[in-house]
């Protein structure tokens, strides 16, 4: 049986990196990078000041004081924005705003409050020194200087740099085009009523949160437990467009993947030659498949919706940031004492829903790690891996704990 590790390092290795395209920044953020990033220009473009004060010439106020001011006229006003070149000669000074372009002639700034804020002629009560409040330009990156390396993940600050550095788009590889499809006679969809035997479909509103920051999802519904509903569906979703390229990159199904009699994904797929279906080293999730069909990555895992919810955050989650181009982005645990005793299952990695109570991680809901239990996920943080190894959690000791990104 394949650990829960090496199986999502196989998924992580499998994926095919997608196709790098030029996008916008403003439609970039969460890609990564395919090319370094230069900076067209230095940065800062220009002398500029740091402060709101008056640009003059540092030996003209060397020896200023509360108790010697000097008084200079005042030559003209520098807002930030300013395109008019200015001079300011000897024995003067210019009024300038944080941001504004160094006149010529004048090598400092005196800040606004070492002086009387005069408009015709100021009165400076403290020295200054060359360079005193001028930010150099060049002084951040010079032009041609790197911003940002290929396989960059363009985070809010990565693309304020580069915007800085001039550019108005990026060559980055896209988000996957991600199909959601949930399998199930059982299934009734968000708010319809369930009769008797009957449950709402959960898992592909689960996936496509989970999903949505690192793909473009949509949700396909569900399919009954009909082997030629399912694979007309999959053949939909591998139809090719007018360029020859998927209408998805990949597809992610919920349910059917064990060994029962109506575990109609199993049924389907496990023919293709580059389909894998088999147990893996976890609980909850232990049924998974994984591959590909007519081109289009595969996800299958299990129906029970906290085999879900893991399955998803831990294993397909990962792949599909390889597919974007950002290689091996893995989940990131810390350690922290258990608030709580707990059993863990013999020779399986256990995920076990969990919530942060005084620092400490707790199971989150009712009955442990049980795949079913979807009512009370919602009490849940995280989640905590317990290695195959240990037998059973004590309270006090140190686990391994990874926080939901989407708590705040």
């Amino acid at each position: 049986m394949r650990s829960d590790l090496e199986y999502r390092d196989h998924l992580i290795r499998s994926q095919p990196v997608l196709a790098a395209r030029t996008v916008p920044v403003a439609a970039a953020h969460g890609l990564v990078l395919a090319g370094d990033v230069r900076s067209v220009h230095p940065i800062p473009l220009f002398d500029n000041s740091a402060m709101d004060g008056y640009a003059v010439h540092a030996a003209d106020v060397a020896g200023a004081s509360e108790a010697a001011p000097v008084t200079l006229p005042v030559v003209g006003d520098i807002p930030a924005g300013a395109t008019a070149p200015t001079t300011v000669p000897r024995g003067s000074a210019a009024r300038i705003m944080t941001g504004g372009p160094m006149p010529a002639g004048a090598d400092a700034v005196v800040q606004v409050e070492l002086t009387d804020a005069g408009t015709d002629r100021v009165q400076v009560h403290g020295a200054s020194e060359p360079g005193r409040f001028v930010r150099r330009a060049g002084g951040d990156l010079a032009a041609g200087d790197v911003v940002a390396r290929a396989g960059t993940r363009l985070t809010a600050r990565a693309l304020a740099s580069i915007v800085s550095a001039g550019h108005g788009q990026v060559l980055a590889h896209p988000l996957p085009r991600v199909a959601v499809i949930a399998t199930g006679s059982e299934l009734r969809g968000p708010g319809e009523a369930c009769g008797f035997g009957q449950i709402p479909n959960s898992n592909s509103t689960l996936v496509a949160a989970c999903l949505a920051p690192v793909a473009t999802t949509v949700d396909l519904g569900f399919v009954p437990d009909e082997a030629s509903a399912l694979r007309e569906l999959l053949d939909a979703v591998s139809t090719r467009d007018e360029t020859g390229a998927p209408r998805f990159d990949a597809v992610v199904l919920s349910g059917g993947v064990s060994v029962g009699a109506y575990d109609v994904v199993k049924e389907v797929l496990a023919p293709e030659p580059d389909m894998w279906f088999g147990p893996v080293a976890m609980q909850p999730g232990k049924p998974q498949g994984s591959g590909t069909y007519r081109g289009v990555s595969v996800f299958a895992l299990p129906g029970n919706p906290v085999s879900v919810y893991v399955s998803t955050q831990m294993l397909v989650r990962p792949a599909l940031r390889a597919l974007a181009g950002a290689g091996a982005e893995l989940p990131r645990f810390a350690d922290v004492p258990a608030g709580a005793d707990w059993a863990t299952p013999p020779g399986r990695a256990q995920y076990l829903p969990a919530r942060i109570e005084h620092g400490t991680a707790v199971p989150a809901t009712a009955g442990g790690s049980g795949s079913h239990l979807v009512g009370t996920l919602a009490r849940a943080t995280g989640l905590v891996r317990v290695p195959a190894e240990v037998e059973a959690v004590r309270a006090g000791d140190v686990v391994q704990y990874w926080q939901d990104g989407d708590q705040l």
